[in-house]
């Protein structure tokens, strides 16, 4: 043989040594990471695979190819659980053929995937995943699959079985004979949205697979993939007649990672596509704050033998400066003070600490620093004036806390907390502050519309509120438009033939055509009725769109993971054209369209809702809201909300409204969704804080299944008697 072959297949040999013996040690490459498809989800290219990314996982994507761009949202919700939303913009193809109803925009399918995992990964046993792509959607790309991955050393194998679109080459089971997707179900049910059990794991059937290999330098991961469809039935072929052929059924990818933030993907597909894709991603469980507080106060507490018992030991001054460093430093708003010869009680809302071990902490020192005679610190937390909880801290227990007596000293060793009672003693210090003002941003938005793929708008909301006493509040708020492309929603009565009451598909009318608009000015009175009821009642202009008189009544025992309300509201849909009026006439002209619409000139509605935070350890920090009742447009149906709460307080949601309404009767997309992240504003700032930020949005703006949006709810509001929006950080 050759010297110079022999010593350059030596080299090879060395350098592959790794790769050939399977195992290397765990030094000699950086440590696997599962990365996403061009469909979003954890996987190879264009196929799924059996892995998960870790819990809390939240990956934006976007992908992009000449016939598909892929906008992907990927978050792995629980450990065994992986959802993704996905828009696909079909370049080749427009929106509808009307247009009139679409312009130029281009065909937009909507997709919802998840993925549970059956098997983790052992000595033995592979990762082994079930799957369904594109349940919630057009059905553009729906198919299931079955998939099993194994590590070794540096590679990632996966092998599966899938149906639909990721089996469409037939190569395990189906006659193609009968249709390029084995006589499989390929039209969408409804008018898109719905979920069609019927089709799953029917058609061709296609083994899959392919590897992923970590090199040894950490920013760079390759692929090779083994693709189990033939695109013979993609929608630009079959509709548009594009041509989709493909040159080969291996698929090739590279990706290199940006930090621990992101990463940017190119793969050479079907043998004749190059396609490019961008990634960024975060970890919900791991955002931690970072705060320039105020020092928690050092426990000085005299020992009582020295302490007077005379209330009024401390001069006015004195008990002022305990009441703002309450406020300042452990978070109780203006509060209420009132002081017995025993007991000290603060009346006030906790405005600053999601953990309320803190703040309790924080006011117990204070208080026994000044009156280190009391036996007893009362914290009433209160919210809207309505006492929601109190916590008991026993001066002794605390002191023994602070000065680590006892092994495993803990701050809730001290305290107990119970229904809330009415303050006793006398009134040392209150707030005479009735009212307040508050400036927030929001947005507003929906994806996927036919007159425009993104519809949103951003402005502000000033807003300011005066309390009559304890119980009553007047309260009123502007909504300043800054920016919104609304102008392109056009909508009327769609080429779908839907004819509802427009509750919700006027938002042009009032949000482009008013650039400064009333958003809400009214009158509510909110009390606790007993132990674990409370109830608000409320009239005047209740939100942008509708103003009428409505109740709510709760019924939340302190500590328990249940909560059960009702509310009930009589509204009339407001005028667009009119800051103060209201619609009188149910039929209404629109001179853009010249075309009649109806609109809502009175009608109840309302729903009941059951509020349940499960206790099962394989579904744990999540919340379940489903309501049942009337809506606006007076369709009947429930609502199921789920929420599940990260270790960071990060809160990510989805909700389905399901009515008597048809699907035609609907309109586009079948049924009321819609998505929402809620962001503590701690994590966000350098301050600690209660408030949130909320991100929501919804596919397409429709009328049905929609509800009226209160400023109120009273889960909210009695939030304390079992947290879930201020539960503390888990990390």
């Amino acid at each position: 043989m050759n010297t110079k072959l022999t010593t350059s297949l030596s080299a090879i040999t060395l350098a592959m040594l790794p790769v050939l013996q399977g195992h290397a040690d765990e030094f000699s490459y950086p440590a696997f990471k599962p990365s996403q498809t061009d469909f979003g989800g954890v996987g190879l290219i264009q196929m799924p695979s059996a892995r998960m990314a870790p819990e809390g996982e939240f990956n934006i994507g976007t992908t992009y190819n000449d016939e598909y761009h892929h906008y992907t949202v990927s978050l792995q919700l629980l450990p065994w659980l992986e959802s993704t939303i996905r828009y696909t913009l079909v370049q080749d193809l427009l929106y509808s053929n009307d247009p009139s109803f679409s312009g130029d925009t281009k065909y937009t399918d909507k997709g919802i995937d998840f993925k549970i995992r059956l098997l983790k990964e052992s000595y033995w046993l592979p990762e082994t995943s079930i799957g369904v792509r594109d349940f919630g959607g057009t059905g553009l790309f729906d198919g299931e699959y079955i998939a099993a991955n194994k590590h070794i050393g540096p590679f990632d194998f996966t092998v599966g079985i899938g149906w639909g679109y990721i089996g469409n080459s037939g190569n395990l089971t189906g006659d193609k004979s009968q249709g390029n997707d084995c006589n499989r179900n390929t039209e969408y049910k409804g008018n898109g949205g719905s979920i069609d059990f019927d089709r799953w794991f029917t058609g061709c059937s296609a083994v899959f697979g392919g590897m992923e290999y970590q090199t040894p330098w950490q920013p760079l991961r390759l692929k090779v993939e083994y693709d189990g469809n033939d695109y013979r039935s993609d929608f630009p072929v079959t509709r548009g007649g594009i041509d989709m052929t493909q040159d080969s059924k291996i698929n090739y990818g590279a990706l290199y990672r940006l930090g621990n933030w992101g990463d940017v993907r190119v793969s050479y597909e079907r043998g004749n596509t190059w396609t490019f894709g961008f990634n960024l991603n975060t970890n919900f469980n791991d955002m931690k704050a970072i705060w320039r507080d105020e020092p928690a106060p050092a426990y000085q507490r005299l020992s009582s033998t020295n302490a007077s018992n005379n209330i009024t030991e401390l001069s006015d001054d004195e008990w002022l400066q305990l009441a703002q460093d309450l406020h300042q430093i452990a978070g109780y708003d203006d509060p209420t003070i009132y002081a017995t010869e025993e007991t000290i009680t603060v009346v006030a809302p906790q405005s600053k600490y999601r953990d309320r071990a803190e703040a309790h902490e924080r006011a117990a020192a204070l208080i026994a620093n000044q009156r280190p005679d009391a036996k007893e610190y009362r914290l009433i937390e209160t919210a809207n004036h309505q006492a929601v909880t109190e916590t008991r801290i026993d001066s002794d227990k605390f002191g023994q806390y602070a000065r680590n007596e006892y092994f495993g000293a803990n701050i809730d060793d001290a305290t107990t907390t119970d229904n809330p009672d009415a303050p006793k003693g006398q009134l040392i210090a209150k707030s005479d502050k009735a009212w307040d003002i508050g400036v927030a941003p929001t947005l507003q938005q929906s994806f996927g519309g036919s007159e425009n793929f993104y519809m949103f708008n951003i402005g502000i909301n000033a807003g300011a509120n005066y309390w009559l006493g304890n119980h009553v509040e007047l309260a009123g708020s502007l909504y300043f438009n800054l920016y919104d492309n609304y102008d392109k929603f056009l909508y009327e009565v769609p080429p779908d033939g839907t004819d509802l009451k427009r509750v919700r598909t006027l938002v042009r009318q009032y949000i482009n055509d008013n650039p400064v608009r009333m958003n809400n000015l009214q009158l509510t009175w909110m009390d606790r009725l007993a132990d674990n009821w409370y109830a608000q009642a409320y009239g005047g202009y209740l939100e942008m769109m509708f103003g009428g008189v409505g109740s709510e009544v709760l019924y939340r025992p302190l500590g328990s993971n249940w909560a059960l309300g009702v509310d009930a509201n009589y509204v009339i849909q407001r005028d667009p054209d009119s800051q103060f009026g209201f619609f009188t006439e149910e039929v209404q002209f629109d001179p853009l369209t010249g075309r009649n619409y109806r609109v809502q000139t009175g009608a109840i509605t309302g729903h009941a809702t059951v509020y349940y935070q499960p206790q099962w350890e394989w579904l744990p920090n999540t919340l379940f809201k489903i309501s049942a009742g009337q809506y606006l447009t007076e369709d009947k149906g429930v609502t199921i909300d789920f929420s599940k709460q990260f270790d960071s307080g990060v809160i990510a949601g989805a909700f389905a409204a399901i009515t008597n309404l048809s699907a035609d009767e609907f309109g586009e997309g079948s049924y009321n969704k819609g998505f929402y992240i809620s962001i503590p504003f701690d994590i966000m700032t350098v301050k600690p804080s209660t408030n949130r930020a909320n991100i929501s949005w919804l596919p397409l703006s429709r009328d049905g299944g929609q509800m009226l949006n209160r400023k109120y709810e009273l889960f909210s509001i009695t939030d304390a008697r079992y947290p879930w929006y201020g539960r503390k950080a888990m990390n």
